[in-house]
């Protein structure tokens, strides 16, 4: 059914709204990112001097290693212990798997500052001191159920003929998971990666309560110079980290249309049938 034309419209218009109330402030700190003037109101004329600054910036630079570091840490350790614990989990029986799942839930609804102030007393209790090792613990530990959500539902939709097959014809169940089933839950696991790496990067509650002396992520620092003003410097890194991400998504997007193109230009009797 067509929508009206009026509809239509309004719809677009209220898209547009939409999307411009999202993006029209980082357009606007993208733009001041090469303002001569330190001021956030005024423009002064172009320059890259903050973004020359910015990688003379030891604190900046510091807070960025670290954040960086521990989000490709702990989001590689995240997919693992996940994964597996989402396979665990898959094979329950329906209650036991019900209760799993309410339990990888409560992380994800829970608030960060009741996750923050709980690992840091059990880093107190564990006798483990506050500095880089117990903030990557903590990432890891609430990046964990966004891979078992991410990846639980590419096992539900998973073929399992496919891998009772291989077993069939005589492949070990190790290199039966590899070649059957670990291909199509990848889209899960990638999927679970990203947002594991994008809330470790966001992440300032937890590591404001879990990090020690010496031991700065990028949130803690900027929290920590708001206090005296936002520098330049700033919305140079935030211009930065905002292109790259948006490259990755496009990158992403581009290589999953591509795989798409070529599933749906195979013979038909080499698709797999949908359910």
């Amino acid at each position: 059914m067509r929508k009206h034309p009026l509809l239509r419209g309004l719809s677009c218009f209220y898209s547009v709204i939409i999307f411009a109330f999202l993006y029209a402030p980082i357009v606007v700190l993208i733009v001041f990112s090469f303002n001569t003037l330190k001021s956030r109101g005024k423009w002064g004329g172009f320059t890259l001097d903050w973004y020359r600054s910015l990688f003379e910036n030891d604190t900046i630079m510091s807070a960025l290693s670290n954040t960086l570091t521990i989000a490709l840490l702990s989001s590689t350790i995240a997919i693992l212990v996940g994964t597996l614990a989402a396979i665990g989990i898959f094979f329950m029986g329906k209650r036991l798997r019900r209760l799993h799942m309410n339990i990888a839930y409560l992380p994800v609804l829970n608030a960060d500052i009741v996750t923050g102030i709980s690992l840091l007393l059990a880093f107190s209790v564990l006798g483990i001191r506050l500095g880089y090792v117990s903030l990557l613990l903590a990432h890891i530990t609430f990046n964990i159920p966004y891979v078992i959500l991410s990846v639980m539902p590419k096992l539900q939709q998973l073929e399992w003929h496919t891998y009772e097959a291989a077993l069939d014809l005589g492949a070990p169940p190790v290199k039966a998971f590899c070649k059957a089933v670990l291909p199509e839950i990848m889209p899960g696991i990638v999927t679970g990666f990203l947002l594991a790496f994008t809330l470790s990067i966001d992440d300032f509650v937890i590591s404001y309560f879990t990090a020690g002396p010496g031991v700065s992520t990028l949130s803690v620092t900027i929290y920590t110079m708001a206090r005296k003003g936002i520098k330049p410097e700033i919305n140079a890194l935030s211009a930065i980290l905002f292109v790259v991400v948006l490259a990755l998504l496009l990158i992403i997007n581009f290589r999953n249309n591509a795989a798409q193109q070529r599933k749906e230009n195979q013979p038909t009797f080499l698709r797999k049938e949908e359910k």
